[in-house]
């Protein structure tokens, strides 16, 4: 009797596959793309720091490394290990630093990445889970999409549960800040300027994930005039705008703009409306534009409608801290936070 080699090897290949084939799912992602995911995902690459964020915070264990290394700063609000990861780079982005060689080497049983969902990186996803077999999950990064990116999370990794207490929190979250929102009339809603860049004059149009907070709490964008992402804008044109309210995640850009004659004539300056967001350790305006704004959305309503919005920041930045950055800060790390924003 003839044995066919191949035909054997064929089959004992298929044999080996079929247990852990049989126990994998099979999940939708943001593109429609139907993901293939192991049976147990123990080691998630986050392609951007937004899924790097994401990732930390549902399951820190679960990330292989940051996308870069973190300041002392940072590493005091985040939780016991955190740190310790190692810097892996990123896939996406104008500052891409990882390639597929190095993906390889780190051998996670995923690849995910979470912002914008376009044609640009549904094809960064075909291509990297075509050319190295891991999956590759892209999740829609906009602010209202953080309910939903949880629970999707959650199922790609078998941790349904666990998805639905970050969820929830979320949830709740929203919806009772969006409730008062919908109560304050057009007329008590600020013009809103967004500046970024250490003299303030990148800032995001209409549509752009970096103020998307803002723009979901009903203030009036003033760049908004236009579609797009980030813009660089001149100051004849802020001063055009004239905003009741100027906000910016730039320190240096904070301290100049109430003191320069330049800007002086400017509502927002004439009024001591600037404001400069906390940002650690990250941003909660934008910087990166992931899960870290829920906090920054209560930060934003006071500032923005201080009537409306009378709570005390500092139990909702503990109770925020403790589940989603895994340390629960000391009165005096809440102070220095707070404080650090104006």
């Amino acid at each position: 009797m003839t044995i066919d080699r191949r035909a054997l090897l064929s089959g004992l290949s298929a044999a080996l596959l079929l247990p852990r084939a049989a126990r994998a799912a099979t999940v939708t992602d943001a593109t429609g793309r139907a993901i293939v995911i192991p049976d147990k995902v123990e080691r998630i690459f986050a392609a951007g720091p937004p899924a790097s964020i994401l990732v930390y915070t549902f399951a820190p264990e679960l990330l292989v490394g940051w996308t870069r290394k973190h300041t002392p700063e940072q590493c005091e609000f985040l939780g016991a290990g955190a740190c310790d990861k190692p810097e892996v780079g990123r896939l996406t982005g104008r500052g891409n630093t990882t390639n597929l060689e190095v993906l390889l080497q780190l051998k996670p049983d995923l690849v995910l990445d979470v912002g914008t969902v376009d044609d640009t990186y549904i094809s960064l996803a075909t291509r990297v889970q075509e050319q190295t077999g891991i999956p590759y999950a892209l999740l829609d990064g906009r602010f209202d999409a953080i309910v939903p990116v949880y629970r999707k999370l959650g199922e790609l990794t078998h941790r349904e549960t666990q998805a639905e207490q970050f969820a929830q929190f979320a949830d709740n979250t929203i919806k009772t800040i969006k409730g008062r929102i919908e109560k304050i009339p057009d007329g008590q809603r600020p013009r809103v300027y967004y500046g970024r860049g250490p003299r303030g004059l990148e800032t995001g149009l209409a549509g752009s994930i970096n103020t998307e907070t803002i723009e979901f709490l009903g203030a009036r964008n003033v760049a908004a005039e236009r579609r797009g992402g980030i813009a660089t804008v001149s100051v004849e044109q802020v001063l055009a705008w004239n905003p009741d309210v100027i906000v910016t995640i730039e320190p240096a850009f904070a301290s100049s703009v109430r003191t320069d004659p330049v800007w002086a004539p400017i509502k927002a300056v004439q009024t001591g409306r600037v404001h400069l967001s906390p940002r650690l350790p990250f941003g909660w305006v934008d910087f990166p534009p992931s899960v870290n704004r829920l906090i920054g959305l209560w930060w934003l309503a006071k500032i923005l409608y201080p009537d409306h919005f009378p709570e005390n920041l500092k139990p909702l930045t503990r109770d925020f801290y403790g589940q989603f950055y895994h340390m629960t800060p000391t009165e005096a790390q809440i102070d220095s936070v707070l404080a650090d924003a104006t």
